[in-house]
């Protein structure tokens, strides 16, 4: 068994940084992954996934999938393909097997924001990722604890990361408006957590910048 780390935590100091996280991640990724995104609303899931598929050299920006659950941006070369997708909006099993994940898995990386309690049985072998603001920043509504997980030892919680019972969860106006002028200062507290033998000798300690 390698001593490689299984869990990392990595600080990033703005966008910038996080989307370069996001790069040096794509570097460890290949065909058949399925990578977790936590964090919440404008915590930075979107910029992290950005700098992934910046670094995989797919076709289209990566961005927040509000519209469109999943998204596909196929190679430009010869790396997988990227599936994005955003589950904000599912609430149960059969929601996610609508979406038939399992038949691109094997030739593409799956990124999945908002899929904590959700997508885990798509694949044993697989990285959580908990993008936090220092302190706690500002947690999604509901979801008081969201801010906050990982900030005593990096562990993501066992909590969902989504908010609770949006008024219309099929209507994307229902998400809060949050202003983070004059509070968000751009640093963030990224913990990347490696399950399944995949994972084993891989050494996330590379992720730091």
């Amino acid at each position: 068994m390698s001593d490689s780390p299984r869990q990392i935590v990595v600080s990033t100091a703005d966008a910038e940084a996080t989307r370069a996280l996001g790069a040096r991640l794509a570097s460890l990724l290949r065909a058949g992954d399925l990578v977790l995104l936590t964090g919440g609303l404008g915590a930075g899931k979107t910029t992290l996934a950005q700098g992934i598929g910046a670094a995989m050299d797919v076709r289209g920006r990566v961005s927040s999938p509000t519209f469109i659950i999943a998204r596909a941006h196929p190679a430009l070369g010869d790396g997988p393909d990227l599936i994005h997708v955003d589950a904000y909006r599912l609430s149960s099993l059969e929601e996610v097997d609508a979406l038939d994940l399992d038949s691109s898995m094997e030739r593409s990386v799956t990124l999945v924001e908002w899929g904590r309690n959700k997508v885990e049985g798509l694949a044993e072998d697989r990285l959580e990722i908990s993008v936090d603001r220092p302190h706690g920043g500002l947690p999604a509504p509901g979801d008081a604890a969201d801010g906050a997980h990982g900030a005593a030892d990096g562990a993501p919680s066992s909590a969902p990361d989504h908010p609770a019972s949006p008024a219309d969860p099929a209507d994307p106006a229902a998400r809060p408006v949050l202003d983070l002028d004059g509070v968000d200062d751009g640093r963030r507290a990224i913990t990347i957590q490696a399950h399944g033998r995949r994972w084993a000798g891989v050494d996330l300690g590379a992720l730091v910048g």
